[in-house]
């Protein structure tokens, strides 16, 4: 029988598509470099640490230099200032300040759905291990809170590669837990607004943060918590989504298929042309929804296929900040 690309990108990946393993998500260990975490505005919090603050002090940049002032550091004194101005200057430096990332990933049952390569909640997991491997090669404290249905994981902030190893290996156990489970819409709903509530509790002020899921149960409660963490920590809203999300195949002929998320149960008429463009329309307002939100919680947001290998989506990311 003769192997498809999807087998192959799955063979590379090391990868069935659905479940998770240790190797599969070590392997975006050598992708950091791809990634850049540096922050896009500046962090608020009083940490120390690799970044740099408007925060004027004793650190190792060299901001400016100006008048001296009764109480400054006589050590600070610019003296090549001084003689050139016949003023006394002294040297301001920007402070470094260490800045925690922290991750939400949504691995729930409406991720459990792929089309072509992964499922969503695959693709969430491999983007959720590059972000901690990137952060951890920064020397940047990582931590994570992990969602599935009525289960969730808190992986506490630590440094380097212990800190990945724990995230990858609740990854794997939370993955495992939500392919056996089925939860309803309402549940699902609540278990995400929750878990977004929780995230806003434990996010420390002027951390950058990662919200990865589909945002398919994104209800009003939810948008509050994550607005009110937009205004303390710096936001990325990572949205996984499938081909078949975006539009139905073209199959060609007009045949009828059954779907179902589990609980419910639809109709859906494959080939047919009105048919296709409703879909393609609802599917296209209920994304110009989720944009227009991050937009005015000043969340940035940023969409992954499960359709594609993340090596192959990677060159597109690097031109523009995960």
């Amino acid at each position: 029988m003769r192997a498809t690309s999807t087998d192959h990108t799955l063979t590379a990946l090391g990868s069935d598509g659905v479940h998770l393993s240790v190797s599969e998500l070590v392997r975006y260990q050598q992708f950091t470099r791809l990634l850049d975490l540096t922050p896009q505005r500046m962090p608020q919090a009083r940490l120390s640490g690799g970044y740099l603050t408007r925060h004027k002090g004793r650190g190792m940049e060299f901001d400016e230099a100006r008048h001296y002032q009764p109480g400054d550091d006589i050590r600070a004194i610019d003296w090549r200032v001084t003689a050139r101005t016949g003023k006394t200057h002294t040297k301001i430096y920007r402070e470094e300040r260490e800045r925690p990332v922290f991750i939400l990933c949504d691995l729930s049952t409406s991720m459990q759905f792929g089309t072509q390569l992964l499922t969503k909640a695959v693709q969430a997991a491999h983007v959720t291990a590059l972000v901690s491997w990137a952060a951890a090669s920064r020397g940047d404290k990582v931590g994570a809170l992990l969602f599935a249905g009525q289960q969730h994981r808190e992986c506490k902030p630590l440094s380097r590669k212990r800190a990945v190893l724990a995230i990858c290996h609740e990854l794997i156990t939370l993955q495992g837990f939500s392919l056996n489970q089925q939860s309803d819409e309402q549940s699902q709903a609540e278990g995400f607004t929750d878990v977004c509530a929780r995230a806003r509790r434990l996010a420390r002020p002027g951390s950058l943060v990662y919200l990865i899921s589909d945002f398919h149960h994104l209800t009003a409660n939810a948008q509050q918590h994550i607005s009110q963490l937009a205004r303390h920590c710096e936001v990325n809203a990572v949205t996984i989504t499938d081909p078949m999300e975006h539009a139905l195949p073209d199959t060609g002929i007009t045949q009828s298929v059954n779907v179902t998320d589990g609980s419910n149960l639809q109709t859906w008429l494959l080939g047919d042309k009105k048919e296709q463009q409703q879909y393609r329309q609802w599917r296209a307002q209920h994304n110009q929804r989720l944009t227009d939100f991050f937009a005015r919680a000043k969340v940035s947001q940023n969409h992954v296929s499960a359709g594609a290998s993340l090596d192959e989506q990677l060159a597109e990311l690097r031109r523009r900040p995960l």
